[in-house]
C-alpha cells in the first residue's frame, strides 16, 4: 500500500497527514504553546498518597498534579522479567511511596480534559531502532516482527548489549539493522540515560529532565514505514533541520524526505483541510449512500451505522451486509483520523445470518490491525453491539481543535425560546412575592422578546394584571437564547 506523509509547518503549529492511496488515514497536530508531554521525564515530588484508590498525586511542575497508579509503579523482578505478569502480587502504594518523596517519573498519558497527566516510574527511552529500559534487564523483540525470527534477533541483541546495564526492546524498523547501527543506538540511549540521572541529582523537584522529540522529528522515528514513498515538508528551514537530524539518526527515513515547492498549500493536494472539517462533525457519509453517526462523550464513544439512501440491488440481507462491510473500513479509518480512544461501542445494523456477522467482524478486526495504536475488539454482544478499546495517550482531534459552545455549554442543545419565556414568567411571579418595584423590565435575546410580543403576549399581559405592575421588554442581541435578566425599576 502506497503511503505518503505531508508536513505543514508554521511557527505556531505543525500538522502531519498520513495519506494512503489518496485518502487521509491519520492526522497529527502539535502546537508550540500546547506541546504534548508523553515521553517526558520529570523529577517529581509526591504531593499526596491515596491508599483507598491505590494511587498518588505527583507534582511535576504543571498546573495540575499528575496521577500515579500502583500498577505503574515499577518493581524489579528477581528473574529479570518485566513487571505486570498475571498473578504477580502487588505491593500497596503506601508501602512504596510517601508524601514529600522525590521520584523519577515519565509521562505515559497527556492531561485530558480535567484529568492530570498519568505517570509511570518505569522509564523507557525510544531511539531509532531500540527502546531502552534502564531499570530492567529484559531483552524483548517487537510483536510485529515474525515469530520465527525473534529468537535469532534476541540472541544477536543480547550479544551487542553485553553485560547487564539496562533492558532493550528491538523496534520493528530495527529488524534489518546492522550490528554497527544497533551498537550506535545502544550507546546513544545509554548516554541519554546518564544525562537524565545526572540532571536528577542537581535539579530541584518539579524539573523537566528529558523531553521527547517534537512532532516532525517523531515522523522520521515513529511514522515512517517500508510502505512510505515520500515525506514532503513545506518549510525550507525545517527541511534542512530535519534532513540533518535524519542523516544522523535515521538515514533510511531521511532519504525519503523532500522539500515541497508547489504553489498550492501542501494540504490542498489531498483536500486535507476539508477532511479535518469532516472529522469534526457527527456524520460520516459512506460511498454506498449509508452513513455513520459518531458521538464522543466523557465516558465512551459510540458509532451508529445506518443504511441511509442505500437500497441495494438484491435483497435486504445483502444490503445490510454490504453497508456493514463498508462501515467496518470507514470506522477503523475514523478512529485513526479523529484519534478516538478509550471505550468505543459500535452499533452495526442488525444481521440475521451468522456468516455475515463473522465476515463483518473479521473485516473490522483486519482493518484495526493497521492501527499503530493498540486496539482490542470483542465479539457481537447479545444486543448486537461490538465493544472495543483503543489506547488513549493524547487528546482527540475534536478536543484539540474545538471547545464547548458558549451558548449551550457543551450540551449540544439549547432550551427553546418558549421554554425561556415561561422561565421568565415564573421568575417575575417569584420576584413579585418578595419585592414591590414600580416596573419589571425583561432583558432577553431577540427571539424571546419577539415571542413575548407575538404568541405569548396574552400570557405576559395576564401576569402583569395579576401582579398589578407593568412589564416592559428590552431586546439584547448579545445575549444567548437561554440568557435573560429581570431588572426591578
Amino acid at each position: 500500500m502506497q503511503q505518503d506523509i505531508l508536513i505543514n509547518w508554521s511557527p505556531q503549529e505543525a500538522r502531519v497527514a498520513i495519506v494512503e492511496n489518496g485518502a487521509v488515514q491519520e492526522l497529527h497536530v502539535e502546537r508550540t504553546l500546547e506541546r504534548g508531554l508523553v515521553g517526558n521525564v520529570y523529577l517529581g515530588k509526591v504531593a499526596r498518597v491515596l491508599p483507598g484508590m491505590q494511587s498518588a498525586f505527583i507534582d511535576i511542575g504543571l498546573e495540575r498534579a499528575a496521577f500515579l497508579h500502583v500498577a505503574d509503579v515499577w518493581q524489579r523482578q528477581p528473574d529479570g522479567e518485566p513487571p505486570g505478569r498475571p498473578g504477580q502480587p502487588q505491593v500497596p502504594i503506601e508501602k512504596q511511596v510517601f508524601e514529600g518523596q522525590s521520584l523519577l517519573v515519565q509521562v505515559i498519558k497527556d492531561p485530558i480534559g480535567t484529568k492530570g497527566a498519568r505517570l509511570s516510574t518505569q522509564v523507557s527511552i525510544a531511539g531509532r531502532l531500540l527502546v531502552f529500559l534502564p531499570q530492567d534487564d529484559h531483552i524483548g523483540i517487537s510483536q510485529k516482527i515474525p515469530h520465527d525470527q525473534r529468537e535469532a534477533l534476541r540472541a544477536r541483541l543480547t550479544r551487542l548489549v553485553g553485560a547487564p546495564g539496562g533492558g532493550f526492546i528491538l523496534r520493528t524498523n530495527g529488524e534489518d539493522a546492522s550490528d554497527d547501527e544497533l551498537a550506535e543506538d545502544i550507546a546513544y540511549l545509554r548516554k541519554t540515560w546518564t544525562r537524565i540521572r545526572e540532571a536528577a541529582t542537581r535539579l530541584p523537584a518539579g524539573s523537566l529532565l528529558h523531553q521527547d522529540l517534537n512532532l516532525i522529528q517523531r515522523v522520521l522515528r515513529d511514522l515512517v514505514t517500508c510502505d512510505t514513498q515520500t515525506i514532503r515538508i513545506d518549510s525550507r528551514e525545517q527541511h534542512a533541520l530535519l534532513a540533518k537530524f535524519g542523516e544522523e539518526f535515521m538515514p533510511s527515513a531521511a532519504a525519503k524526505l523532500h522539500l515541497y515547492k508547489g504553489e498550492r498549500p501542501i494540504f490542498d493536494l489531498y483536500n486535507i483541510d476539508e477532511e479535518i472539517a469532516k472529522a469534526l462533525g457527527r456524520r460520516v457519509d459512506l460511498k454506498s449512500g449509508g452513513y455513520l453517526i459518531v458521538d464522543q462523550t466523557e465516558a465512551l464513544t459510540t458509532v451508529d451505522v445506518n443504511t441511509g439512501g442505500y437500497v441495494g440491488s438484491r435483497n435486504f440481507d445483502d444490503t445490510i451486509f454490504k453497508t456493514n462491510l463498508e462501515a467496518a473500513h470507514a470506522i477503523a479509518r475514523q478512529l485513526r483520523l479523529r484519534n478516538l480512544g478509550g471505550i468505543i461501542i459500535v452499533d452495526f445494523i442488525d444481521m440475521q445470518r451468522e456468516d455475515h456477522r463473522d465476515s463483518v467482524l473479521g473485516e473490522f478486526r483486519k482493518q484495526l490491525t493497521r492501527d499503530r495504536v493498540k486496539t482490542m475488539a470483542g465479539n457481537f454482544s447479545q444486543l448486537g453491539l461490538v465493544e472495543m478499546t483503543r489506547k488513549r495517550t493524547r487528546e482527540s482531534l475534536a478536543h484539540m481543535l474545538c471547545e464547548p459552545c458558549e451558548a449551550c455549554m457543551g450540551k449540544g442543545t439549547v432550551r427553546t425560546a418558549r421554554t425561556v419565556c415561561y422561565d421568565i414568567l415564573r421568575e417575575i411571579l417569584r420576584e413579585a412575592r418578595q419585592f414591590n418595584p414600580r416596573e419589571y423590565r425583561v432583558v432577553a435575546s431577540p427571539r424571546v422578546v419577539e415571542l413575548f410580543l407575538d404568541e405569548e403576549s396574552q400570557h405576559l399581559a395576564g401576569l402583569s394584571d395579576f401582579i398589578g405592575k407593568p412589564i416592559s421588554l428590552q431586546s439584547e442581541s448579545a445575549m444567548g437564547q437561554e440568557q435573560y435578566d429581570i431588572v426591578l425599576l
